[in-house]
């Protein structure tokens, strides 16, 4: 049996070349994923950064944690103020509490009281 050597026939496509089988692909074929990568990209950084990304909706949520604990305070003093208002109304008048203001605000006293006046409590008093 005679051997002969046979030459191949087969035609490459147009645009077949031989840097394309090791992975170099024209322009035309990279733009378009790049282009998605470039939005997917813009996209993500957004969903992070910004006045209405994840970290500002982290931030808000921490600020409204720590103003609903400023509020309950600020409710709680308000309601001890309305206590004491409603002490000294002329038809629920406490002679108590009467007496502990005029004392306060008036610095009245009897003769056989002594009064002794410390900055420090005063100033916790005010607060």
């Amino acid at each position: 049996m005679k051997m002969t050597a046979t030459r191949d026939t087969r035609k490459e496509p147009k645009g077949f070349s031989f840097p394309y089988l090791l992975g170099e692909k024209r322009p035309r074929e990279v733009i378009g994923p790049l282009l998605a990568l470039c939005f997917m990209l813009y996209f993500l950084y957004h969903i992070f950064q910004g006045e209405r990304g994840l970290l500002s909706w982290l931030r808000l949520q921490q600020k409204i944690v720590d103003d609903e604990k400023v509020l309950l305070s600020l409710q709680s003093q308000r309601d001890t103020l309305e206590h004491k208002v409603y002490l000294l109304r002329p038809d629920s008048l406490d002679k108590d509490m009467l007496e502990e203001r005029v004392r306060l605000l008036l610095n009245f006293g009897r003769a056989d009281e002594v009064v002794i006046h410390d900055e420090a409590i005063e100033a916790v008093k005010k607060k």
